[in-house]
């Protein structure tokens, strides 16, 4: 089956063009939220908290707020994306294209994953200016970034979908993703938790995404990569098949 490259490519320039015209509420604004983050926690009460996993707490802090912002920005991409584009009837340009359900998919994920990677790009960057902390291994940095990506750029398309107004995509935001990111280990590690809320950390699909990429930088991680990453990817698979199956019936596309 040939793949119509010309009509992703151009799909996911569109989903870039839309980012750069936004870039002061898409990219900077997590940047600068990023840096105080770093001020707030990593400065100031970093200061009382011993060394974590080998670094100090400034540099422990860094991979997990890549992380979160990277979770934030792929989801809000495809779900304002396709829920734009159902309510202003441009969704059925695509309906009527020569595209595949794989290929409309894909081509939102790419352009998100894009954004996803230029904002953890330049987080990366202040990472090395600011607290003087880069990765140790480029390969798992890259790879779960990008799954992590792919996970919530299809989960942002499921609910892009499911919408019927903007506040339903918030719902998602709000009520679930932003307090299992908090509690995921974005800003303390598993070991300082007691036993009962380390047990309840196995539950949250968020800690294994922050665990998994936080030893790209420090070379430690509560679960052995083989469990945190797996997960990982079984999730995206599965959100990832959801996305593609609405696509392809089209729920709330046609109507």
């Amino acid at each position: 089956m040939s793949v119509n490259v010309v009509g992703l490519w151009t799909l996911m320039q569109r989903e870039l063009i839309r980012s750069m015209k936004i870039i002061n509420q898409v990219v900077w604004p997590p940047v600068i939220t990023t840096v105080l983050y770093v001020f707030v926690f990593g400065m100031a009460i970093g200061s009382r908290i011993p060394h974590v996993q080998g670094v100090t707490y400034a540099q422990f802090l860094i991979p997990g707020l890549i992380v979160l912002q990277v979770i934030d920005s792929s989801y809000g991409e495809c779900s304002s994306s396709v829920f734009q584009g159902r309510f202003m009837n441009h969704i059925q340009e695509l309906l009527i294209a020569p595209m595949s359900a794989t290929e409309i998919v894909s081509g939102f994920v790419l352009g998100s994953l894009t954004r996803a990677l230029l904002i953890a790009g330049l987080i990366t960057v202040l990472g090395a200016l600011l607290v003087h902390t880069l990765p140790h291994d480029w390969a798992t940095f890259i790879g779960v970034l990008i799954l992590v990506s792919v996970l919530f750029s299809a989960l942002g398309i499921i609910f892009g979908l499911l919408a019927d107004k903007f506040d339903h995509i918030a719902v998602l935001t709000t009520f679930i993703i932003t307090p299992l990111t908090f509690v995921g280990g974005v800003f303390t590690a598993a070991t300082m938790l007691p036993p009962p809320l380390r047990r309840l950390e196995l539950v949250n699909p968020i800690f294994y995404t922050i665990d998994a990429f936080r030893r790209s930088y420090t070379g430690q991680s509560y679960l052995a990569p083989v469990y945190s990453i797996g997960a990982i990817a079984l999730l995206c698979a599965i959100v990832l098949a959801i996305a593609l199956r609405m696509t392809a019936i089209g729920v709330k596309l046609r109507t």
